[in-house]
């Protein structure tokens, strides 16, 4: 299982460092989702939901290397 681990973490790795842009973009949206958390007041209407909506596509955008064949 460990094993199976640091294989897709390396292809994970291996696949954001090929596409700076697509890394930069989920780490952006991230960001925005924990600070949507941090800041909850000052965002509006359903805050958490905004910022759960950020942290699974960030979550999410990260996983997408596993998925794609190469």
């Amino acid at each position: 299982m460990l094993k199976k681990y640091f294989k897709s973490r390396q292809k994970i790795l291996k696949f954001l460092g090929a596409h700076a842009e697509y890394n930069a973009f989920l780490h952006c949206v991230s960001g925005i989702g924990l600070g949507i958390l941090i800041t909850y007041p000052l965002v509006g209407a359903h805050p958490i939901r905004w910022a759960v909506v950020f942290l699974t596509v960030g979550v999410l955008g990260h996983l997408y290397p596993l998925v794609v064949e190469k």
